[in-house]
């Protein structure tokens, strides 16, 4: 059976009218979560080139000019300055957040208070790494403080 001709002019009036916002659905649709991804950045944000205007030898008024106040001080074999931060992502509102970098970036002092070693620790395959030396520190009181705060930003973090 045959439409009357009205009738087939009318739905393809209303065909292309919804073309136009069928067309961007679609475009989002397919464009997948990436346009609307979120990065939450927590904590100490280091700023490019902090770290070099903080010498060895330093002093500890210097250190708090450049860097600011820092996120937490241990008394470990000496004063040290932890600024800790965390860089996490979610691709949509409604998912949860991935953390996807963490940092800890360590400030040694000596007893006159002066900056006697520098250290910027994150996690690489799993474990505690110095990015600024490019080594893996070994055992402690030192890598116990340190595995303790990446356990507080991220608990899945294994030992």
């Amino acid at each position: 059976m045959k439409m009357p001709a009205s009738r087939t002019t009318a739905i393809r009036c209303r065909a292309r009218r919804l073309a136009p916002a069928l067309a961007l659905a679609s475009a989002i649709g397919l464009s997948g979560c990436g346009a609307f991804s979120e990065t939450f950045q927590r904590g100490y944000v280091l700023q490019q080139g902090a770290l070099e205007q903080v010498p060895v030898g330093a002093s500890q008024e210097q250190v708090l000019i450049v860097m600011g106040t820092p996120s937490t001080v241990a008394t470990v074999n000496g004063e040290v300055f932890y600024y800790i931060s965390q860089k996490a992502e979610r691709a949509a509102a409604f998912m949860p957040q991935t953390v996807v970098d963490q940092r800890v970036v360590a400030i040694y002092f000596d007893k006159e208070r002066k900056v006697r070693k520098l250290a910027d620790y994150g996690l690489k395959d799993g474990r505690v790494f110095d990015f600024y030396s490019r080594t893996t520190p070994t055992g402690g009181q030192e890598l116990s403080y340190l595995r303790n705060i990446f356990k507080n930003i991220n608990p899945l973090m294994g030992q």
